[in-house]
């Protein structure tokens, strides 16, 4: 019995930015619990290969593209998932861009992407599937927040401001659609080896401030959020909502 509460067969999982990284990542560890997978990102070659490399492990995947910062685009694509494919049980927003430089130097048009890409899409893609979970009263949405949803780094501050307002739009989202059905949290992931990471993981500096700095003394692995994930996606999590789960080798207990 207590298997099924995080069991997610017969789960459809539509999952942004899913490539490569946390979210390819999230997409395979839903998929090793039963959940087909809907890959999604703007990079045909990219999310094509990353259904071929779920495919090849025996796990249904396939990939639809189009941007996550094009309003319009998101409305048909969650419209074609939905009419072609099947409807979507699950959402994770993972699609995600970090640009670091001095807050006095930061160029406008990286604030402007930067919005597009880390909160703008969130609605969009929210929206849409928000629009057919709905009516049928059921649905899980998961948002990618991160540390610097609470915490503040140098260099940061436009990406940091985002990933506070991902957790407040999940707050926001649960307070509108929890009593249609909809759960609707958030991940917070600390500091993890990605390539949107790779420029820190590749400076010893940083990962020796980053190891002093964290209780746990490391960086975190890719693979240690799909426990999170699988939790708000299935069962076990039918009355949690509008939670960010910080999931970050404790760096958030020492503020």
């Amino acid at each position: 019995m207590s298997g099924s509460l995080f069991d997610l067969s017969g789960m459809r999982a539509l999952i942004t930015g899913s490539g490569q990284g946390i979210g390819l990542a999230l997409a395979e560890g839903l998929a090793q619990h039963g959940a087909e997978i809907v890959l999604n990102g703007r990079g045909a070659e990219k999310v094509a290969a990353a259904a071929e490399t779920l495919t090849a492990k025996g796990h249904r995947a396939l990939g639809v593209v189009f941007d996550v910062t094009d309003h319009a685009a998101v409305a048909k694509g969650v419209e074609e998932i939905e009419t072609t494919i099947g409807a979507i049980d699950i959402l994770i927003n993972n699609a995600g861009m970090q640009f670091r430089t001095p807050l006095e130097d930061f160029p406008a048009d990286k604030w402007d992407e930067l919005l597009r890409t880390n909160i703008s899409s969130v609605f969009f893609v929210g929206q849409a599937v928000a629009r057919y979970m709905i009516p049928r009263k059921h649905g899980k949405i998961i948002n990618i927040a991160s540390v610097q949803s609470e915490l503040a780094r140098t260099n940061i501050a436009p990406y940091t401001a985002t990933k506070g307002a991902v957790r407040n739009l999940t707050r926001g989202m649960c307070a509108d659609w929890a009593k249609h059905g909809l759960q609707v949290n958030a991940i917070a992931p600390g500091y993890f080896k990605t390539p949107l990471n790779q420029a820190l993981v590749d400076n010893p500096e940083f990962s020796a401030w980053l190891t002093n700095r964290t209780p746990a003394g490391r960086w975190g692995d890719v693979g240690e959020l799909v426990g999170a994930a699988v939790f708000l996606a299935g069962p076990a999590s039918s009355f949690v909502n509008g939670h960010t789960l910080y999931v970050d080798g404790g760096i958030t207990t020492c503020l």
